[in-house]
């Protein structure tokens, strides 16, 4: 089928693949693009949909993609749109757009794993935009299988009826037919009137050197022509089609698109914060009133400082920020100076993986030579005078006079474990403040636990020691929930009476002692000694909470007494007691990079 001859929208089929991290839904996309014969078997490679070497790597998908597959059937000719989806936490705005663009969802389950974390999170989403979900065993090829036990999980934990479920083999192929019949009868056709003024969904955008910003969309209402002037309803600013398409797999260009069709256009977009994910596009002349539901704009949650180890090269930083900004609008950053570091950027995150592939992309692509502090969240603190403000960087809190309270962020976490590594996941959570509000077991082997914990303590160590706590087997999900009051209080380490802002840090007052001995002892290690005495103390306000000496180099003045009165050995001694003294007042610390970097760089 040509891609002009729709005639009708019930010819159209846009589904997703939804399944947690490592359960098939790359491989299975790959298979039914070879069925369909979209691709041949030679041009055919591992995860087709994953564009960016660094998702191949680590067989996780980072931007949303989307094929258009022509498909006959019972003497009638179809097109399926698939909408492929991120499969991390960190982009669950992304997936829940990109099912926004869906009427229907593949639900993969692996027959060895059964239901986890991201399994639940991604069906919850399909529901919330009434999909139409169907559920499909994957892996059951392996000789680890175990059907019976994963159709139980997913009827106990999702309450779908799994009577008719479909078992397939991503990697051998096997029922792969039988399922793309099974989207056809089942998923529901799109609905929609060309008549009506143009209404679609922005799911993804991504930047071109040289065609400017591609918006991939969805379209509910009306249509869109080449040469057409569109609008983007959120920043009412307006652009002429000069190019639009399908990707089936690779780019086709078009000229008209109807409704229920997926495509993507290029219009002389210049940033891509003009054409967010998200956002709905309408037409110039008759825009709509009321845009498709859902869109907010993204708000990083974690934030680090991102430095060039060497100041020469602050240009080139600057440049290759710039330049992954275009592609990922999520990712913001501004200038910000170090005493310790010299000139670099505040970045903010989605997440802690979003901050991982920035920082990866910016020394694979960019060749970009990086120093990252630890990462840090935002805090919302209300001053005396009733204004709120958000600290993204502890420099820039309010002295404590100042503060009425300070709220931190929250999150809800639901942690999937099998039975036996319960106690150890129950004593992390504790450990690092968290409040139970759920357990329950989904089968006698398998169990969800459901927390409301700080975002903060789950920045560091977190994900390692729930990983190594449970031998790698638990698997979690989390949703922000927003500011809650917390005993929140700045950290401060002061060099002989002196604070020095680079290392200062925002902390929980119970972890307060513990954070400020170690900071004091991990710099002690590292300054070295003077011909004075050098003093490191962590305080919080003017109240000392730790502190370490580093003792001064002596000369050993006494050495020339030998016999005589003890006043003579007191008389030089005192002299030189007054030296150092002397010296300490005028003396000035060269704190070494190594000291900043111990305690700033992340682990």
């Amino acid at each position: 089928m040509n891609d002009r001859q729709i005639t009708s929208l019930s010819q159209i089929r846009n589904f997703s693949i939804i399944a947690h991290i490592d359960h098939g839904k790359s491989t299975l996309a790959d298979r039914i693009l070879e069925y369909t014969h979209l691709v041949s078997k030679r041009e055919l490679k591992e995860q087709f949909l994953d564009r960016l070497d660094l998702e191949r790597e680590r067989g996780i998908t980072i931007k949303s993609q989307t094929v258009r597959i022509p498909y006959k059937f019972e003497h009638g000719e179809y097109v399926l749109n698939l909408i492929d989806t991120p499969g991390h936490v960190d982009f669950n705005y992304e997936v829940s757009r990109s099912l926004a663009a869906c009427e229907c969802a593949v639900l993969l389950v692996d027959a060895t794993q059964g239901v986890e974390a991201q399994t639940l999170a991604n069906v919850y989403l399909a529901l919330e935009h009434d999909l139409e979900i169907i559920p499909v065993l994957n892996k059951i090829d392996l000789p680890s299988a175990e059907p019976e036990r994963v159709i139980g999980e997913i009827e106990e934990a999702i309450g779908l009826d799994c009577s008719d479920i479909l078992k397939v083999s991503a990697k051998t192929g096997e029922n792969v037919d039988l399922l793309i019949d099974t989207i056809i009868r089942k998923c529901p056709p799109p609905k929609g009137e060309i008549e009506k003024p143009l209404k679609a969904l922005i799911f993804d955008s991504w930047y071109d050197s040289y065609l400017g910003v591609g918006v991939l969309f969805r379209i509910f209402d009306g249509s869109i022509k080449k040469g057409q002037e569109i609008q983007m309803f959120s920043t009412k600013k307006k652009y002429e089609v000069i190019q639009l398409g399908v990707y089936s797999p690779n780019a086709k260009e078009v000229e008209f698109l109807g409704p229920g069709e997926v495509g993507f256009l290029f219009a002389n977009i210049k940033e891509i914060r003009d054409a967010r994910v998200g956002d709905t596009i309408t037409s110039s002349n008759t825009p709509v009133t009321i845009p498709c539901p859902g869109f907010k704009r993204a708000q990083p949650m974690v934030f680090c400082g991102l430095y060039p180890t060497e100041p020469a090269k602050f240009e080139l930083l600057k440049k290759a920020l710039e330049k992954l900004q275009l592609n990922d609008s999520a990712f913001v950053f501004e200038p910000e100076t170090s005493t310790a570091l010299g000139f670099g950027f505040r970045c903010g995150f989605l997440g802690l993986l979003h901050m991982d592939i920035i920082q990866e992309r910016l020394e694979r692509e960019f060749k970009a030579e990086l120093i990252a502090t630890a990462p840090s969240v935002m805090y919302e603190v209300i001053t005396t005078s009733g204004e709120v403000l958000t600290i993204d960087n502890p420099s820039k809190m309010p002295s404590p006079g100042k503060i009425q309270e300070i709220k931190e962020p929250f999150i809800r976490m639901d942690i999937h474990v099998p039975h036996e590594y319960v106690g150890n996941v129950l004593a992390l959570c504790e450990e690092k403040r968290g409040i139970q509000k759920d357990i329950r077991y989904l089968s006698s082997s398998r169990v969800i636990i459901t927390y409301e914990l700080p975002f903060v303590e789950i920045v560091y160590d977190f994900f390692d020691r729930l990983k190594s706590g449970t031998r790698g087997y638990a698997s979690l999900d989390y949703e922000f929930i927003g500011f809650y009051p917390g005993d929140m209080v700045k950290l401060d380490v002061l060099i002989n009476g002196e604070p020095v802002d680079a290392l200062s840090t925002i902390v929980h007052r119970e972890n307060a002692h513990r954070i400020g001995r170690e900071l004091a002892l991990r710099l002690k290690r590292i300054i070295p000694r003077q011909l004075f005495e050098v003093v490191i103390q962590a305080s919080i306000g003017s109240r000392i909470v730790a502190r370490e000496r580093i003792p001064p180099f002596r000369k050993n003045v006494t050495a020339k007494c030998y016999g005589g009165d003890i006043t003579r050995k007191r008389k030089l001694l005192e002299k030189q007691k007054q030296g150092k003294k002397r010296m300490k007042k005028m003396g000035n610390i060269e704190i070494p990079q190594e000291a900043f970097l111990a305690v700033l760089k992340k682990d």
